[in-house]
């Protein structure tokens, strides 16, 4: 059984780092597993490029900008300018030679002109048996790839938030359209990386005939593991004396990450209680700017993007918290990082999120929305919880839901029923 996993990044990403995880715990289970990626950033002899070395980067960059120039166009503002991805522009991978060698097609996130619409209509004229793992809401909408509280997927998307001019027979209406043509091609088994999005998927007007099922991302639960806090502190150049609380993202200036509503919580924090006035410094990773941070109450450790696996698990160690208050989120890297290394995590109560923080036991589920809780949640998880017992219940969730062996198994469990 030889199994190609499509992803548009080999390791750039969430979906990248899940789908690369996912590659690494099939070989270990025996699987005949690669990855196909539009090109290849890191050598690694299992990922396989789409193209020459060289002029496959040159195509993958004007493909993106030209799917990003229909957007352009389009879009409501630029703060949107990458949630929505129509899929007009993308490479016909369909006679390259991993794919016609292999038994199962699996995809992933394929989107910014990697894929478009019509070279997913030509793998699945293949007649192969396709996966399609999704780290998004992508696959069932009009084009965004996280609603937020739009419902239009249930029935038919038009009147898209994201437009300029939205309409009934807008942007986001006709790319439903091809979908719905391209969903009536060929039978795909859907995959969701949380029991929320996979109830999503299931009421949507494009997915709900199709089987779904919900299998977490697995994480290597020997790397992402607990370390001595007064030695990573000294690795990370961290205060020693302080409470640190972390907050990481791909992109921390994505609006659905909820940044304003840990700044909010911040002050809150500080005006509430004036012992953490000292007491607290904040930890962030990611991509950011300087604007971003101004005018935050507590001292701020700006890490930058981090690409070393290794040193983000010295920075969860050196934490005592983190915290992602996201609005919209499926099954967030961040978290399951965090809770490996047994740093319990404070989120807001909705989407993926309440399937892997349990609300005072591995960590606080604070109210969506609600910086005064979030503040709470903070400040109970810091000072009035058995910090002990949240470390120790963090780590057992990974090892119970998210290792390896765990979620390799749950796969092929799928690709057998194919064959």
């Amino acid at each position: 059984m030889k199994v190609l996993l499509i992803n548009t990044f080999d390791r750039s990403g969430g979906a990248a780092v899940a789908c690369n995880r996912l590659l690494q715990a099939l070989h270990k289970e025996g699987v005949d597993a690669k990855l196909l990626a539009q090109e290849q950033t890191h050598p690694d002899p299992l990922v396989v490029p789409a193209g020459e070395a060289g002029k496959a980067s040159k195509n993958a960059f004007g493909r993106f900008l030209l799917d990003r120039l229909e957007v352009y166009f389009q879009e409501k503002d630029k703060s949107v300018r990458f949630a929505f991805s129509p899929a007009h522009i993308g490479a016909d991978i369909s006679r390259h030679p991993a794919v016609l060698e292999a038994d199962i097609l699996h995809l992933h996130w394929v989107q910014f002109g990697f894929l478009s619409i019509d070279s997913l209509k030509k793998l699945i004229q293949l007649g192969k048996p396709i996966v399609w793992t999704l780290h998004d809401m992508w696959a069932f909408t009009g084009g965004c790839h996280y609603s937020g509280d739009c419902k239009n997927y249930l029935s038919h998307c038009h009147t898209c938030p994201y437009l300029k001019r939205p309409g009934p027979k807008d942007l986001s209406w006709k790319i439903f359209e091809q979908k719905i043509e391209l969903f009536g091609r060929g039978q795909i088994h859907f995959v969701t990386c949380s029991q929320w999005l996979a109830g999503q998927a299931k009421e949507s007007a494009l997915l709900k005939n199709f089987p779904v099922t919900a299998i977490p991302n697995p994480i290597n639960i020997e790397k992402f593991s607990s370390k001595n806090k007064i030695a990573a502190r000294r690795h990370t150049r961290l205060p020693e004396g302080k409470e640190l609380i972390l907050f990481g993202a791909m992109n921390t200036k994505d609006s659905r990450k909820g940044f304003t509503y840990l700044k909010d919580a911040l002050q809150l924090l500080k005006n509430t209680f004036p012992k953490t006035a000292d007491d607290v410094e904040l930890v962030i990773f990611g991509k950011t700017d300087p604007e971003m941070l101004a005018g935050l109450p507590f001292p701020v450790n700006n890490r930058g993007q981090v690409q070393s696996e290794a040193e983000l698990v010295y920075l969860y160690n050196a934490c005592d918290i983190t915290v992602l208050p996201s609005l919209q989120d499926n099954l967030p890297n961040v978290v399951m990082e965090s809770m490996a290394c047994c740093t319990p995590v404070v989120a807001f109560d909705t989407s993926g999120l309440p399937e892997m923080v349990q609300h005072n036991r591995n960590g606080y589920l604070a109210q969506p929305r609600s910086a005064d809780d979030l503040a709470q949640g903070i400040y109970q998880t810091l000072y009035q919880s058995s910090t002990q017992l949240l470390q120790a219940h963090a780590r057992q969730k990974v090892i119970d839901c998210y290792s390896e062996s765990k979620v390799a198994g749950q796969y092929r469990q799928v690709y057998k029923s194919f064959l």
